[in-house]
């Protein structure tokens, strides 16, 4: 038994992103987990909008990294979604959840929509070894 299922009782579904193929696995994999474990429709969408938006970033800042599904009973049940990669970290973590930044030329609404979509939010990056960032929605 591994941390993640002491924690919450539930094993830690881990999921490889690599690709744009492993993203849409992995947003369709958290959706039905999500319904399966009784979230409303809406939520699910909002989780798996929430996973496929940092899935994204890991690819395009990080070459890739994993994703951990956990679902939580603390005593409330929730969903965490945790991103996990080994690139260059976020130099500025303050600049990077204003609507709009972007070191890419994109619209720089990712982590800033990961924050409105789910209850909390906490990033962990060093740079030049990487960033960890946990997302939970609350049922």
């Amino acid at each position: 038994m591994n941390a993640a299922t002491a924690q919450t009782g539930n094993p830690d579904i881990c999921l490889p992103v690599m690709n744009e193929q492993d993203v849409q696995q992995a947003v369709r994999q958290c959706r039905r987990l999500c319904m399966q474990y009784g979230f409303k429709q809406v939520q699910a969408f909002q989780v798996a909008t929430a996973l496929a938006e940092l899935a994204k970033n890991m690819l395009y800042h990080a070459d890739g990294g994993e994703i951990h599904i956990r679902l939580l009973h603390t005593p409330r049940t929730g969903i965490e979604i945790e991103a996990c990669d080994h690139g260059p970290g976020i130099p500025d973590i303050e600049q990077a959840m204003q609507n709009h930044f972007s070191t890419r030329g994109t619209l720089g609404i990712g982590l800033p929509a990961v924050k409105r979509l789910m209850d909390e939010m906490q990033i962990e990056t060093v740079t030049g070894q990487g960033t960890r960032i946990r997302a939970r929605k609350w049922r």
